[in-house]
Order: structure tokens, then sequence, then C-alpha cells
């Protein structure tokens, strides 16, 4: 078919990148700000490469590239495809200018503190996209991060949409929340992921923009955990996995996790806690218990390994 005249003009101009220069009112670590949203190193929605951070997502407007860079504290960003606009409207809110750390104070306890002195341009980054963050998380549930990642990597790839722009390698945004419910069972088992996961994001996926509507609209943390949890196969891990990615929640807190209390309890007292030892340790911080845990990820004591790491199991032939 002959593209008309008017035809290829609107199609020049949608390919047509868009730019802009973010400058922050803050110090701004960029790479420590958003990298935290790659799954994996083989992430086929973001990419490093060299000084520039590369990310493909579906926006509400449709399927954008960002490309990042960070030139004398500002960000210089220029974005490919449909949502476009969006995404360099939601730019500030990726670098963390929605984070307010008032009232947030770790002068008592040295460690925190000279951690915080070392990464004090680290934000709490949001995508305001909570059903990639929610079908994320749950791809993340009670399996290795080496499992997760190749999942994640295999359905992005395979049922998303090939990100526009000069990317440095082929990438890809996620599939739409109805592009999530489409996916066969048996594409979902190749990936490697379980039934209990799949069905999970199906289901959620059959009232997806109204959960992202409720989770946007709800104030506190609490509201969007009644809102998360409302739907089957999702509890508080998931759901505050998902608040810390879409939305950068302060104070959310992953309880379930397989490592993070042993990480906690260690860093702050030299001992292993369970699930409860750490909400009591992270109490006096309520309202900014993610940033004390994000903290001690960035530079608090590790505890020795021991033993054999777990050797995941293949199902995918049988």
């Amino acid at each position: 078919m002959t593209m008309t005249a008017d035809a290829a003009a609107s199609r020049a101009h949608s390919d047509a990148p868009l730019s802009t220069v973010y400058r922050p009112g803050h110090p701004l670590d960029l790479l420590r700000t958003v990298r935290v949203l790659m799954r994996g190193p083989k992430d086929p929605t973001m990419l490093v490469e060299g000084t520039t951070l590369w990310r493909a997502s579906r926006t509400p407007e449709g399927v954008a590239t960002l490309a990042l860079r960070s030139v004398a504290g500002e960000v210089h960003a220029t974005a490919w495809g449909p949502g476009a606009g969006w995404a360099l409207a939601q730019l500030p809110a990726l670098c963390g200018a929605d984070d307010d750390a008032t009232g947030f104070d770790v002068a008592a306890m040295p460690m925190l503190a000279e951690i915080a002195r070392r990464t004090v341009g680290t934000r709490l980054t949001r995508t305001d996209l909570v059903f990639d963050a929610l079908a994320s998380s749950v791809i993340e549930q009670k399996v290795t991060s080496f499992q997760a990642f190749g999942a994640w990597r295999a359905l992005v790839t395979r049922f998303g949409a090939r990100a526009p722009g000069p990317t440095p390698r082929p990438m890809f945004a996620p599939p739409s929340i109805d592009g999530w419910r489409a996916i066969p069972s048996w594409a979902w088992h190749q990936a490697g992921l379980e039934p209990p996961q799949s069905r999970t994001i199906v289901a959620a996926a059959a009232r997806g923009q109204r959960i992202a509507d409720a989770v946007l609209a709800s104030p506190t943390g609490a509201d969007r955990d009644r809102v998360l949890t409302s739907l089957p196969g999702i509890g508080a891990w998931t759901a505050s996995e998902t608040r810390i990615r879409a939305l950068g929640d302060p104070d959310a807190v992953s309880v379930g996790d397989y490592h993070l209390a042993h990480q906690v309890g260690y860093a702050l007292t030299g001992a292993r806690v369970d699930d409860d030892g750490m909400l009591e340790l992270l109490a006096p911080w309520a309202g900014h218990r993610q940033r004390v845990i994000r903290l001690i990820l960035a530079g608090g004591p590790r505890e020795a390994r021991r033993g054999p790491r777990l050797a995941p199991q293949d199902h995918r032939r049988h």
C-alpha cells in the first residue's frame, strides 16, 4: 500500500525525537537513582551504554524510548515514539523530584550517616507505571533473581513492543495490560514461570487499569496495599515492591523477602533477624523505612556467605 503525503508527513513527525533538559534543584546521581529499576543485566527495557542510560516503557500515550545523560548536574533527555511527550513530562519524577526526605535523620547511626554522605545524589525514583511494576514483581515471587530476570526478558522481548529510536541494541517496552492477559499458557511455561505467577498476572490484567488508577489515587501506603492485596495472588511483598518501583514509596518494606530481614538485621545489629525483628529495628524511621533499606543495600556491612547458592530447577521441559 502506498503511503499518502499526509500520512508520510504524520509518520515523520511521530518519528522525530523530542528533547529537554531537566535541571534538578538538588544533587542527583542519575545512574544510582534510575538503574534500580533494571531487572537484571540483560533487561530488554533498560541499558547503560557509556554515560547514557536508555529506557523503554509503555506510557499511557504509547511506547517511548528515553536516552538520558547527566551533564554538569543537568539531565539531558531525548525521547522517541508516540509516548515521548509523556516520558519527558514524567522525567522529573523518574529522577526523584517527588522524593521528599523531610524529617529523615540518621545522624545517630554513624554507619548509615556515612553511606548517606557518600550517596547524597541518590533519590527514590518513580515511574507512575503501576501495572508494569506489578507484573515484574509477580514474576519475582518465590524464585531466584536469575530465574525472574530471565522470565522477564523472555516475555517482554516476545510479547512487548520494539522500542523506537537509535537504541544501541534492540530494546523492548513491556506488553500492554491486554497484552499480558493474552499471553498463552505455554509461553509462560517456556519462560520458566509457574502457573500461580501466570494466573496472578492474567487475573490482575482483567482489572489492570482500574487497579492502576486506584493505586495512583490512594493517599497512603496502607491504602495502596489494600487495593493491591485485594487481587488474588498479591501479598505484602508484591504490594510493597510495586509501591517502591511505581511510586518511589519512602516507607515501603518488602516483608517476606528471602534475604532482606537478614541483611537489615546484620547491618544494624551484627546478627540476623526475622521480619518482625526487621520491622522493630526500622520503627524509629517510620515514614522513611525504605530510605534506610536503600542505604543498607548501598553500602551496609554484609554477612559472609555460607553454603552453596540455591540451584534453581528448570521445569520447562516437563
